[in-house]
């Protein structure tokens, strides 16, 4: 019963992790922040894609998980920066670490997208096996 609270944990503790970058635009702000504090301005600029509304929302959503900080000036007109909390530091290297198991595995996950994909309905290829003797 241990066993299966480990893993229940694990999963838990995975779904948690996932949901943290689940957002594409949280993915592209981490990017953006990582060199240091950037005004509102400057993060819709580099996200030309993504309306206010949405940008407003990411980073709320951000800075409740505490991954970006917002810092407001008392100058007019208003000033506001965003950056990376220590949390949102500590997500950088995992981060990086996955997309370098993403790229080092693409051509490889393509590859296995077009075999599945040109299989018939119904019917899955076998995978195949990169060693063990073959009968």
């Amino acid at each position: 019963m241990t066993k299966l609270v480990s893993i229940r944990e694990s999963a838990l503790q995975s779904k948690y992790a996932i949901e943290l970058v689940s957002n594409k635009w949280r993915i592209a702000i981490l990017h953006l922040l990582t060199p240091g504090p950037l005004r509102t301005g400057e993060l819709q600029r580099g996200l030309e894609e993504i309306s206010s509304k949405m940008l407003t929302q990411t980073l709320r959503g951000m800075e409740r998980d505490r991954l970006v900080q917002r810092k407001i000036y008392g100058v007019v007109p208003p000033r506001v920066e965003y950056e990376l909390t220590e949390m949102g530091r500590t997500l950088l290297k995992p981060w990086q670490e996955l997309c370098h198991w993403a790229k080092a595995h693409v051509e490889e996950r393509d590859a296995a997208r077009r075999l599945y994909d040109a299989a018939a309905p119904g019917t899955l290829p076998r995978p195949r096996s990169n060693g063990g003797a073959r009968r």
